[in-house]
C-alpha cells in the first residue's frame, strides 16, 4: 500500500520515468499493481490544492489572481481518456493532449506565484467550456477563498461579455487583453466601430481612452500598447481611476506572463505529462499529485533561496560525482 506523500516523494525524486513500473522497481515491497490501484481508486480534487498552498501565499490589496490554460502534451497516445485534440498556445497549433485551466496567485512581478485552483477541460464529459470552468473557479474563490487579493488577470480567451461582468459584479478590477476586432464605441452618438479603427494621441497612448465595449454595461479604459516590433495589444481594465495609467497597464499585463513560466516548470518538474495510465481517474489523480509536488519545490525554493530548477538538478549531483569519480560503466577508448 502507498499514500499521497509516497507518490508525491516519488514524482520530486525521479530523474525521468514516472511510470508506476518505475516506482514499483525502485520502492521495496511494493508493486506495479498497487500503485495503479492507488492511482485509480482515490479521489483527490483541486480543493486539496487550497488547502495545503494556503499557508503559503503572500496575500494583500496588491496581489493579483491569473488565469490562463494549458495542455498536457499526450500527443503520442492512442487509449487515453481525457485525451483531445485541442489548440495549444505553446505549440501554436493543434495538439492532442489533456487541458488544464489554472487560477494562480502573485503578489507582484518579482514574488513566487502559487497555484490555487484548476480545473480539468473536457466537455465531453461535464459538457463544460474553459470559459464555464473559468466562472466556476472565480465564483469559488469569493464564495470559499475570501482573498485581500481583488485584481484578476487574463487574456483575450477569457475576455467574453458574461466573464467580464461577473468579475464587474463582484467588485473586482480585470486587466485583460481584446482581440482587434471587438467593437468598441467612444461616444453614445457615434456607434461601434473595431478596435484597430481607433486613432490614439500621445496623451490618450498614456493616459488611456475610457470606451464602451459592445454589450458590457459599463465603461472600461483602453491602452494600446505597441511593441518595438510593431505588434499590438490593446489591454482593457474597469479600473477608471486617473492613476490607472500606461504604466500600470503594462505592468499588469506583464505580471499575467508568469502564468507561462509556472506553466513550463509544471510540465518539466513534476512528469505531469508523463503518466500513461489510461484511466480518467488515474490521470486526473496524477495531476493532482503533481500540483502539489509543484507546492513542495516552491515551499523548498523560497526556504533555501534556491530556484525551482536549480533544486531539481542538485537531487542528482551526488550520483553524478560519484559516477565521474568511479563510473560503473568504463569508456572504450583507442
Amino acid at each position: 500500500m502507498i499514500s499521497k506523500r509516497d507518490y508525491i516523494e516519488y514524482l520530486l525524486s525521479t530523474p525521468f520515468n514516472y511510470t508506476c513500473t518505475n516506482m514499483a522497481d525502485h520502492k521495496p515491497n511494493l508493486s506495479h499493481d498497487v500503485v495503479t490501484d492507488f492511482l485509480s481508486q482515490e479521489r483527490f480534487t483541486p480543493a486539496d490544492l487550497w488547502a495545503i498552498v494556503q499557508a503559503h501565499i503572500d496575500d494583500s490589496d496588491s496581489a493579483a489572481v491569473i488565469v490562463d490554460d494549458s495542455v498536457q502534451d499526450k500527443r503520442y497516445s492512442r487509449f487515453i481518456d481525457l485525451v483531445k485534440k485541442q489548440y495549444s498556445g505553446n505549440e501554436q497549433g493543434t495538439v492532442k493532449g489533456i487541458g488544464l485551466v489554472n487560477l494562480v496567485h502573485t503578489a507582484g512581478n518579482d514574488a513566487p506565484c502559487w497555484p490555487i485552483d484548476y480545473r480539468i477541460f473536457h466537455p465531453e464529459t461535464d459538457g463544460k467550456t474553459k470559459n464555464d470552468l473559468f466562472q466556476e473557479m472565480f465564483t469559488r474563490l469569493i464564495t470559499h477563498k475570501h482573498l485581500k487579493a481583488s485584481r484578476i488577470l487574463f487574456d483575450s480567451w477569457y475576455a467574453s461579455v458574461d466573464n467580464l461582468k461577473l468579475i464587474h459584479r463582484a467588485g473586482w478590477t480585470f486587466f485583460t487583453t481584446l482581440k482587434s476586432n471587438r467593437l468598441v464605441s467612444l461616444h453614445r452618438d457615434t456607434g461601434y466601430q473595431h478596435l484597430d479603427t481607433l486613432l490614439f494621441t500621445e496623451q490618450t497612448l498614456a493616459t488611456g481612452l475610457i470606451i464602451k465595449l459592445k454589450e458590457v454595461p459599463f465603461q472600461v479604459k483602453l491602452f494600446k500598447m505597441v511593441a518595438p516590433n510593431g505588434d499590438i495589444d490593446w489591454v482593457i481594465t474597469n479600473d477608471l481611476a486617473a492613476s490607472v495609467n500606461r504604466f500600470v497597464a503594462e505592468l499588469a499585463n506583464d505580471t499575467r506572463w508568469q502564468i507561462e513560466t509556472f506553466h513550463r516548470s509544471f510540465k518539466q518538474l513534476t512528469g505531469s505529462e508523463r503518466c500513461q495510465c489510461r484511466k480518467a481517474r488515474s490521470q486526473r489523480n496524477h495531476l493532482a499529485c503533481c500540483y502539489q509536488a509543484w507546492v513542495a519545490l516552491q515551499v523548498k525554493a523560497k526556504q533555501t533561496g534556491k530556484t525551482l530548477y536549480r533544486l531539481r538538478t542538485e537531487l542528482f549531483s551526488d550520483y553524478l560525482r560519484n559516477e565521474l569519480a568511479n563510473p560503473r560503466i568504463k569508456a572504450i577508448t583507442i
